[in-house]
């Protein structure tokens, strides 16, 4: 039976890093000693660690290989997203492993030892959001990566995300602009720096106009389609039924459109709709989606760029860079103008 990079790990009493740093060939770069180089190897050997890693192993140069880490390429964004770093990556000589976890932070662990395991030079990681001990673990081996779309505050390493925050307040201002005072949101994975950001601009832009927040308006608990469509059906049957809804990725549009549409309701007429993200099929609904634009594009390169910069460094003491990108508010036709309501 093969052996872990955990196995050899905990057999040797080191980090999953440090092992992974020698089978894969990159002592040099991080002054790795004789001694502990012998010890890791001695004991993939007797555990019967994959050959073909050791093989690896026993060579210096870079595999020219990225690891990226999505936690949903059913996702458009995650799928568009991942696109542009794969021919980022291809038109800088690299290429490309793609691992899916599915939002399962259990996932997200296993394929980073695979990735590690691959000898790939760095990783792009997307994380699921709910956990960091792991991916601080890498970091203190400064291990090459950059975080990308979702971060931790609380990790000193590189990152490329959107304004989270600032979107969420112009789309729930920009509803408030057209006479909307009931505005519903419904939020992807709890407890993450991306829904507390979109979730805190909300929040703001209501308290910035004198409206009261509404607990009963402030639903969801993942990205999924299924979170779309139930959270909906639940605000559309409220004593009060909200006016706008503010739905916070692609997937949870999908199934919001869904419900609606169940209700026999029309968007913009009967119900208002703004989402984040912009999909691609947004401007061609019968009523096109007004939506908070990511530049996806300009994320994916940026993290292939950072990554790479840090790779041919040789440097583990490289300053990282958080880049945060501006949103932007793409106006469409499915929010109604209720201040001519009002006066009619």
């Amino acid at each position: 039976m093969t052996s872990k990079l955990a196995d050899i790990a905990e057999y040797t009493g080191l980090s999953i890093s440090t092992v992974s740093r020698v089978v894969n060939g990159h002592t040099r770069k991080y002054r790795i000693s004789d001694k502990t180089k012998d010890l890791i190897l001695s004991a993939a050997n007797e555990l019967n660690y994959r050959p073909n890693a050791l093989a690896r192993g026993l060579r210096l140069k870079k595999s020219h290989s990225i690891g990226l880490v999505v936690p949903d390429i059913s996702n458009p964004f995650f799928a568009f997203v991942t696109r542009i770093i794969q021919n980022y990556a291809h038109s800088s000589g690299y290429s490309l492993i793609v691992c899916n976890t599915d939002e399962s932070i259990d996932s997200e662990k296993e394929q980073i030892e695979l990735l590690l395991s691959k000898g790939v030079d760095g990783f792009i990681i997307m994380p699921v959001g709910i956990e960091s001990a792991h991916i601080e673990e890498l970091l203190k081996e400064n291990y090459p990566m950059v975080l990308l779309d979702r971060c931790f505050e609380s990790l000193n390493t590189n990152s490329v995300l959107v304004d989270n925050y600032m979107g969420s307040y112009t789309a729930t201002e920009h509803l408030i602009s057209l006479g909307h005072r009931d505005i519903a949101i419904i939020l992807g994975l709890k407890n993450t720096y991306t829904t507390n950001e979109r979730l805190r601009g909300y929040k703001k832009a209501l308290e910035d106009h004198n409206i009261i927040v509404n607990s009963n308006y402030i639903v969801g608990k993942d990205y999924r389609i299924e979170n779309g469509y139930i959270e909906t059906k639940f605000l559309l049957n409220l004593e009060t039924r909200p006016s706008a809804i503010f739905t916070t990725s692609d997937l949870i549009t999908v199934g919001a459109l869904k419900a609606i549409y169940e209700e026999n309701l029309k968007i913009s007429e009967d119900i208002s709709i703004v989402a984040f993200d912009d999909s691609e099929f947004a401007p061609f609904l019968k009523s096109p989606l007004t939506a908070i634009r990511q530049p996806k594009e300009i994320m994916g390169e940026m993290a292939v760029k950072l990554l790479l910069a840090d790779i041919n460094s040789n440097k583990s003491d490289l300053e990282k860079s958080k880049i945060v990108l501006k949103p932007k508010l793409i106006i469409r036709e499915s929010v109604s103008d209720k201040r001519v309501l009002a006066v009619i």
